[in-house]
């Protein structure tokens, strides 16, 4: 189990709500050793897909906007520090 609340239920309720079938995870470099957990807990509570976006992150302004439009992403999922975040489709933010 791991150390933080990364809100699984929220995001699952986020998922289901928005329909998405696809989600993008991006997290900041402490956090990626979760990654993994957190895109099957998203995966085995919702008909979604997960892409974990490695890249390096620099702060909230870093989101992966462009990668996701391309990859057909309908949801990001940005773990972090800060609150939600304007995007250019529907965002949660852990």
């Amino acid at each position: 189990m791991p150390e933080y609340d990364f809100e699984i239920d929220r995001i699952v309720e986020d998922v289901k709500k928005n329909n998405a079938r696809l989600v993008g995870l991006q997290f900041p470099e402490g956090l990626k050793k979760n990654a993994v957990w957190i895109a099957r807990e998203i995966e085995e509570k919702t008909a979604a897909a997960t892409i974990i976006f490695i890249d390096p992150t620099y702060g909230a302004c870093d989101t992966k906007d462009q990668n996701a439009q391309v990859l057909g992403v309908d949801l990001i999922v940005h773990f972090g520090h800060t609150s939600k975040l304007p995007n250019w489709k529907q965002n949660s933010t852990a």
